[in-house]
């Protein structure tokens, strides 16, 4: 049975950066009990990280050392195998299109699944479960997770804004998406939309 951590270590090496492993994946190689087991003693002796429950991913090694891999790559990798989407959260949406300066501390992803927290070295990052009209991944998207994060009050102010750094056809994607937004939100996109 020693081959199975060598296959999983080998698998684990030829992936690129931050891509997720599962152990139901190698459970045609042995019990789910000799699987779990060598999972386990990888992430003891630091061959693999734990990140959530029955996820892990490979330590980058370089000639610096060994770092974990980087968290967005994580999230994105951790996405594509649970084919949920997940998004920057509002806060940092409201920072990439410029209507705050400040940037957010901890590192916090919306997603169309359930919610949970990874531990990526020493990193701590969340990933919160957000409605659909939340989670749509684009520059639209972007705008209504950063309008959501500030709020009626201060989306008033920043509204003209996010037209002028939306593109036209984001801005008509926005548009089109204001029946599922918050009431609030999809007056004001269409009373800027009138004003513009």
């Amino acid at each position: 049975m020693s081959k199975l951590p060598e296959f999983i270590i080998q698998r684990s090496q030829s992936l690129p950066e931050g891509e997720v492993l599962s152990p139901r994946e190698f459970l045609s190689l042995g019990s789910r009990a000799a699987v779990d087991q060598a999972f386990s003693r990888l992430a003891k002796s630091g061959k693999l990280m734990r990140i959530c429950r029955g996820m892990y991913v490979a330590p980058v090694k370089s000639r610096f050392g060994t770092r974990a891999p980087e968290p967005e790559k994580v999230v994105q990798a951790l996405a594509e195998k649970t084919s949920e989407t997940v998004t920057s959260s509002g806060a940092r949406a409201a920072n990439n299109l410029g209507l705050t300066q400040q940037v957010p501390v901890r590192q916090v992803f919306l997603t169309s699944g359930r919610a949970r927290t990874l531990k990526i070295g020493k990193a701590e990052i969340q990933i919160k479960h957000a409605p659909k009209w939340m989670v749509a991944p684009s520059a639209a998207g972007e705008a209504v997770r950063a309008l959501a994060w500030l709020g009626e009050t201060q989306s008033e102010d920043s509204i003209q804004t996010l037209h002028r750094r939306l593109s036209e056809s984001e801005w008509s994607r926005l548009m089109s998406l204001r029946a599922v937004l918050p009431s609030w939100m999809g007056a004001m996109i269409g009373r800027e939309a009138l004003h513009a």
